[in-house]
């Protein structure tokens, strides 16, 4: 029994354009390639599944005991919707949903289309001519603790006392120094954290702060301080660009990492 697997809301297209779509994207299962359905002026994105292997039952089955097919399948639902938003290279809005959105029948995904028409239309409208990006950034303690001994005043003055001791007792207030360093470093991440999203959020219609990954999702060596989504007009994406090369240029020698990435699905604004 077949079902229709939903990728996603798009504005209808040229006729042109929806056979290209049609005729170069294969589904999540790479059996059947993704068609539209339409109301109005929306369209669904979507490709006919077997419902025995792709039912919520059998879906919410498999993330219990097959995570790797999971794992899989999430990958190519988005990859269909990259490839669907940059149909013959240009860049299309989508609404994109989430991984395992299946309907039985196609009157059930035309009556869901009309239903929710007005609130389609809404978020069509929000991602008009625009990407989504992010912007992550990491910390590399050490360097930064090397900034505050340096420009701090107080650890200036404890340092001069340190200096000032005989040999054989300057043990305990080497600790207080590194100690008093750390705090002083801690403290001070949320305000670089400021600057730099007031730097990066006007170049953008919309920002989002997201939660920080921890090292194991990361793959990186140093702890992440910063997970910002950024919803930015096509035509600023290079002053985007731009803007992040500069906060690298001035931060990172001590001790911030920039990492921005995109375009992606446009998850965090709809």
């Amino acid at each position: 029994m077949k079902g229709f697997y939903l990728y996603g809301i798009c504005p209808v297209l040229k006729l042109e354009r929806s056979r290209d779509m049609e005729a170069d994207i294969k589904g999540i299962d790479d059996v059947g390639n993704i068609f539209l359905v339409s109301h109005n002026d929306i369209a669904a994105v979507v490709s006919e599944v077997s419902l025995e292997e792709f039912d919520s039952e059998e879906i919410q089955r498999k993330a219990k005991e097959d995570l790797q097919w999971i794992k899989d399948k999430a990958s190519r639902h988005d990859e269909v919707i990259k490839a669907a938003i940059k149909i013959n290279g240009d860049s299309l809005a989508i609404i994109p949903m989430k991984f395992g959105t299946i309907f039985k029948t196609k009157e059930g995904l035309s009556g869901s289309l009309r239903k929710n028409y007005l609130k389609f239309r809404k978020f069509l409208e929000v991602l008009e001519g625009k990407e989504e990006w992010s912007m992550k950034v990491y910390l590399k303690a050490r360097l930064l603790e090397s900034e505050i001994k340096k420009t701090s005043a107080i650890i200036k003055e404890k340092s001069r006392e340190l200096c000032s001791m005989p040999a054989g007792r300057t043990y305990f207030l080497e600790k207080e120094i590194d100690e008093m360093v750390a705090v002083e470093a801690r403290k001070s991440i949320s305000g670089y954290i400021s600057i730099f999203f007031e730097k990066i959020k006007p170049l953008a219609e919309e920002a989002k702060e997201n939660k920080i990954l921890e090292k194991e999702i990361t793959q990186k060596r140093e702890p992440m301080i910063f997970n910002g989504a950024f919803l930015v007009k096509k035509e600023k994406v290079d002053e985007f660009q731009k803007e992040i090369q500069k906060l690298r240029a001035e931060y990172e020698k001590i001790g911030f990492t920039f990492e921005s990435s995109g375009p992606w699905s446009p998850y965090n604004f709809v």
